[in-house]
């Protein structure tokens, strides 16, 4: 996607923390933000959720030039989110997809895959995950063997309350084929 494309506040704000860069930084993201520029969603978010930022060692650096409270979280109303607790999938960075590639000089970011980012938000399970959770299954849209089996071999085994996250995965399935049916 060329730069012209990305929306604004974040065509202005990636931009700028590009131009703040001094070497290749590469971002994986997820949470809303992907929702909404990879996938369309139509709904707001402040933040652009990352999970890993390479090289390591630049987390600080990062908050400072674009975290919350930064002069560029200031100056457009969005920021980055360094997430350090969030469970995903195992071998999520083997299914990244690079957003906005050429777009840059040195920041790369990278989204998880529709089956990651959905995962990703099991454990909160909160109004808005669900919502998005829902607008992937439809807009992907998802193979339901192929999220459960992923949970299982690549998320289940590293959760703190497996019982409970099995119960909502089931029933994000059972609400999603229930969607279905209803078309």
């Amino acid at each position: 996607m060329p730069l012209a494309e990305i929306a604004e506040p974040w065509r202005s704000f990636l931009r700028q923390l590009d131009e703040a860069c001094q070497t290749t930084i590469e971002l994986h993201c997820f949470g809303g933000f992907v929702v909404t520029q990879c996938y369309g969603l139509p709904r707001l978010t402040e933040d652009v959720d990352v999970l890993q930022a390479r090289p390591p060692g630049l987390s600080q650096q990062l908050y400072n030039l674009a975290g919350r409270g930064s002069a560029l979280h200031r100056q457009h109303g969005v920021y980055l989110d360094l997430v350090t607790i969030a469970t995903v999938p195992e071998d999520y960075d083997q299914r990244l997809s690079e957003m906005y590639a050429g777009s840059f000089q040195h920041l790369r970011l990278f989204a998880l895959d529709a089956y990651d980012l959905a995962l990703a938000k099991l454990e909160r399970n909160i109004y808005r995950d669900r919502e998005d959770v829902l607008y992937l299954a439809r807009t992907v849209p998802f193979d339901l063997a192929l999220l459960r089996e992923r949970y299982e071999q690549e998320l289940r085994p590293y959760l703190g309350n497996p019982a409970r996250e099995d119960l909502t995965l089931r029933l994000w399935i059972e609400a999603i084929q229930e969607e279905r049916d209803c078309h």
